[in-house]
């Protein structure tokens, strides 16, 4: 199953989301290394949705600083501080950001043009810090609503086994 690479382009969100965390958990059977995690989940959820860039920003300071982890997508910023920018915000806040336009987020750091909508997941381990956050941005103004939250939030929650 680890070779197979989902497309679910096109699918009802809430059944692209139950395939994917099905795939995902199966890929992931047996493994409990963050950053497999991350490079695995990172890449599904890439190619699945197709999105413009889809990683993590790990805590390397907490608190403090993000700095870039797996992702897919072209090169992302390398750090953000807490605090700063939709990552830095989520992260602070403990909190998923959902962003329709990211011109209009104040202090939006501009990592690829191209990106015009986010959503920001914080990524919690097993005793409740904070380890990560997941960033997906979008081409498109809007892509991502309370559907993407809800599956989003329980698919990180992979990291809390």
């Amino acid at each position: 199953m680890a070779e197979v690479t989902l497309d679910l382009r096109g699918m009802p969100k809430a059944e692209a989301y139950a395939e994917l965390k099905q795939h995902a958990r199966a890929v992931l059977e047996g493994i409990d290394d963050d950053i497999t995690g991350m490079a695995t989940l990172s890449c599904l959820l890439h190619h699945a949705f197709g999105h413009l860039w889809t990683g993590f920003y790990r805590v390397v300071t907490p608190g403090k600083l993000l700095r870039v982890g797996p992702y897919q997508g072209t090169l992302g910023c390398l750090e953000i501080p807490f605090g700063k920018g939709v990552c830095g915000a989520a992260a602070a806040k403990g909190e998923t950001v959902v962003v329709a336009d990211v011109h209009a987020f104040p202090g939006h750091i501009t990592c690829d043009g191209r990106s015009a909508s986010e959503i920001v997941v914080p990524v919690f381990g097993r005793n409740r810090e904070l380890l990560a956050v997941l960033d997906i941005d979008s081409e498109h103004k809007g892509t991502f609503d309370e559907v993407d939250r809800r599956e989003l939030e329980d698919l990180v929650r992979w990291f809390q086994k």
